[in-house]
């Protein structure tokens, strides 16, 4: 039974800010407790994990986990975990945990629903745990799970004895290399019987497993009598039987609108509840489950009072569904919102006619995020394709307008509707019969768009295909096509645009961002006003982020690249000149001018950026961009010249320096950027998340990149001398980050003993006045807090004019500076003087 704490901790606790922390063997549950005091003292009141369940030893992320009923050993104890949340209590603090309901780790008998499954096969009590076809038309696959594991062919690997029996602890098992596999009860019969006949002698014992592992015959017939098929690990995109987490072949999907798989995977977190040592949740890829409204609502009947947030990646224009019983978001929608802020529109043209000019490639990212969905639909998820195509073939035994259509003119038409939705599913609910208007229009414009971009298909085809979407046919067939449909498109817009598109379509990579969208350049402050009015009164208490373990770029990337949509002409300059002195670094036309000018925005966004985290990060994206070389067929030509111009230049002092020159400018305008986003983040409707590290400037690039050991030390010292600083002396003292952490203490401090004004005060936006009123961001909240923030800051150019803002009659107090302010019109110029942005009190209330 977990340890409990003061019943009190379980009522119901909305975040002032929260603090990711990733956990792993390198930061476990006793260093988390080691930064209470920090944390709290920067005015954060919810510590804010990654998984804490069990996961496959070793893991650094923990989203692999395999067995929902314990405590993760690598991280630490129960009493640890009781430990930790006592001294968050103490300080009036909470804990948030992430859960992942729609997969598991498989990786071995950690995970003893798997291993039983891969023991017993249907027979398994845990078979229905798990999304797997057991109806395979292959005889191979007959009551089997096929597990892509192998380095090469099965027959080279047998031939090669790599595939092993073990014996010890009086079991049997499969060994190839790190991976483990149970064998059949019914199969060791005859190998049993040869053990017994050898007696104690342990030596004759390893001389009968060494025969059979020798005879390639024998022991494949062995491996053949058992519930799964072990098979090239290429293999999987094409001819797995069970659903996966995207194309991740060791992470195999769950069947949780099971009630009782949801019963058995929520177990423990139900008793951390209960004990209230966890006050919210985080939801990973809701998108994945067959009914995410009736899991969202099983979730908040077991967790009433939680703060539950849910990690749906929304679509420009898209809102979260009303119905879900959630507080919000995990931030990507606000995270693009107020990216766009700092970028300007009018650098598009220029940048999209240079983009094209350089590279040679296409310049429409509609277009090139519709290719990609339908590669991955052709490569990466071609067994939930066919799972689907037979699916559809049912179904022409059934409906006479698909009587005479053919496998390969189905699938056709089902992996085109696919790849042409504007948002990563729908929610169609089958078992209801419930369609909204929403996901109606949304079905509607993707067959519209899907018959236009296939012309030689037959119309009957989508014409077919909208009514099934629609639930217009019931049925049995019907509705498990419409939910595993729904299944799909998710993770082909994952895989299709965030994991392929985002590097290939490289305009203007601080737009490539999860949830964003690299054709929408810039957002005017009107419309960020806009959508906080809106989320004030629908989803006030959604969590706000700007970076995650999962963002392709930390925000102060994000924050320095935005700086060349002001100067593109500057840009595109340095660009030619770079191209022109690296020449000599290139090996026969390579790198591509694509991939190049995707590694100028990187050192831009990135510098200084060492030798091993730049070769890391450009294979990475060369692999996930798979316009050249993929992770399935490398061309090592390729990827050595990227290695190699990637070393020349870094290498090289004449472009390094003149990097450096070009830099220089930026860099104070960088950070004006970044501390105008992070007050937005700690002051707009909403939950301000701190990803771990980046109170101070933090340049990581995506992950693993981004789970860098923080430098907590550091980061302890710092805020220790804060208390006496004042806002000038802060600003003076940015090329350590200490702006920022000034910045988030005093707003956070601010939240603390304000609570309401930004909880539930309303949020009304404040227009400039003046020659740079386009430049300001000012709103309040609850008529008591203002927050002023500069945006566009090039374009200023040093002179603010007669830009100004008018506040509400009163004396103001601007909480970084503690100026007071008695006038009733502020100017920008004066505003600013001492530190960039403002966040201002009126003196009665502060």
């Amino acid at each position: 039974m977990s340890p409990s704490i003061q019943p009190e901790a379980a009522t119901e606790r909305i975040p002032r800010a929260t603090y990711r922390l990733q956990l792993n063997t390198r930061f476990r549950l006793r260093d988390a407790l080691a930064l209470v005091p920090y944390l709290h003292e920067l005015g954060v009141s919810h510590i804010y994990t990654s998984p804490l369940f069990k996961a496959h030893p070793g893991s650094a992320h923990c989203y692999d986990v395999c067995d929902f009923s314990q405590l993760n050993p690598d991280l630490g104890t129960e009493a640890e975990l009781a430990e930790l949340v006592a001294a968050l209590r103490s300080r009036d603090m909470c804990l948030v945990v992430d859960i992942v309901p729609n997969h598991m780790g498989i990786g071995g008998p950690e995970n003893a629903w798997w291993w039983d499954v891969l023991t017993h096969g249907p027979a398994s009590r845990f078979a229905g745990y798990f999304d797997i076809d057991w109806s395979s038309p292959d005889p191979r696959l007959n009551a089997k799970v096929l597990m892509p594991v192998l380095a090469d062919r099965y027959d080279r690997v047998l031939q090669r004895r790599e595939l092993r029996i073990h014996f010890a602890d009086g079991k049997f098992t499969l060994r190839y290399g790190e991976h483990r596999f149970p064998l059949r009860p019914e199969s060791l019969a005859s190998l049993k019987v040869s053990v017994q006949n050898a007696g104690a002698s342990g030596e004759d014992t390893e001389k009968l497993l060494e025969d059979l592992d020798s005879n390639p015959e024998a022991l494949d017939a062995l491996v053949q009598q058992q519930h799964y098929r072990l098979t090239f690990w290429p293999h999987g995109d094409s001819e797995s039987n069970y659903r996966r987490f995207f194309n991740v072949s060791t992470l195999a999907a769950l069947r949780i609108e099971d009630g009782h798989v949801f019963a058995d995977m929520h177990a423990l977190l139900r008793r951390w509840f209960e004990a209230g040592l966890v006050d919210g949740v985080r939801v990973d890829h809701p998108d994945g489950l067959r009914d995410p409204e009736q899991y969202l609502h099983r979730l908040r009947d077991l967790a009433p009072h939680a703060w539950i947030v849910v990690e749906k990646i929304l679509q420009p224009g898209e809102t979260l569904p009303a119905t879900w019983p959630v507080a919000g978001t995990t931030g990507y929608d606000f995270l693009n919102r107020v990216g766009g802020l700092f970028i300007s529109t009018a650098g598009e043209k220029p940048l999209t006619d240079f983009y094209a000019e350089f590279t040679r490639e296409p310049t429409s990212y509609p277009a090139v995020a519709h290719e990609k969905k339908r590669r991955v639909l052709r490569e990466l998820f071609a067994s939930e394709v066919h799972r689907l195509t037979t699916l559809l073939l049912q179904l022409a035994d059934r409906h006479w307008q698909l009587h005479d259509f053919t496998s390969d003119e189905l699938r056709e038409a089902l992996c085109e509707v696919a790849a042409c939705f504007g948002v990563y599913r729908t929610y169609a609910q089958a078992e209801t019969r419930v369609v909204t208007q929403i996901d109606n229009a949304r079905v509607h414009a993707a067959v519209a768009f899907a018959r236009q971009q296939r012309p030689d298909l037959d119309p009957v085809l989508f014409a077919s295909l909208h009514e099934l979407l629609l639930l217009h046919w019931s049925g049995e067939v019907e509705g498990e096509f419409v939910a595993r449909f729904q299944q799909l498109t998710g993770p082909v817009a994952g895989k299709g645009i965030e994991d392929t598109a985002f590097y290939c379509f490289n305009r203007f990579v601080s737009l490539n961002e999860v949830g964003g969208g690299p054709d929408q350049f810039g957002v005017s402050v009107e419309t960020f006003h806009e959508v906080c009015v809106e989320a004030q009164a629908q989803r006030p208490h959604s969590m706000l982020a700007t970076s995650t373990h999962d963002t392709k770029r930390s925000e102060d990337v994000r924050a320095r690249l935005s700086l060349l949509s002001e100067i593109p002409d500057r840009w595109c300059d340095a660009v030619r000149r770079w191209s022109a002195m690296n020449e000599r670094h290139r090996r026969d036309g390579r790198p591509d001018r694509n991939a190049e000018y995707f590694f100028y925005q990187t050192l831009v966004g990135a510098w200084p950026l060492s030798l091993d985290r730049a070769l890391a990060y450009l294979g990475k994206a060369v692999n996930e961009a798979s316009q050249h070389t993929t992770w399935t067929h490398r061309d090592a030509a390729y990827e050595d010249a990227i290695r190699a111009f990637v070393t020349g230049t870094l290498g090289d002092p004449e472009f390094t320096g003149d990097l450096e020159q070009f830099l220089a400018p930026l860099a104070a305008p960088a950070q004006i950027n970044s501390l105008a986003q992070t007050l937005l983040k700690l002051t707009a409707p909403g939950v301000p998340d701190i990803y771990q590290g980046d109170e101070l400037w933090d340049f990581s690039l995506v992950d693993p990149d981004n789970r860098r050991p923080v430098d907590f030390g550091l980061r302890c010292r710092l805020l220790s001398g804060l208390p006496s600083l004042k806002a000038e002396a802060a600003w003076r003292r940015r090329s350590e980050g200490v702006p920022k952490l000034f910045l988030i203490q005093r707003a956070l401090n601010l939240r603390r003993r304000n609570p309401d004004w930004f909880a539930r005060g309303n949020y009304e936006p404040i227009l400039a006045r003046g020659r740079k009123a386009d430049h300001v961001v000012a709103f309040s909240r609850a008529g008591h807090a203002v927050t002023v923030v500069p945006r566009l800051i090039l374009g200023v150019k040093g002179d603010w004019a007669d830009t100004a803002l008018d506040l509400l009659p009163g004396e103001w107090r601007n909480e970084f500076t503690d100026e007071h302010l008695r006038s009733a019109s502020v100017n920008l110029a004066e505003l600013f003087q001492k530190f960039p942005v403002a966040l201002l009190t009126r003196k009665e209330d502060g």
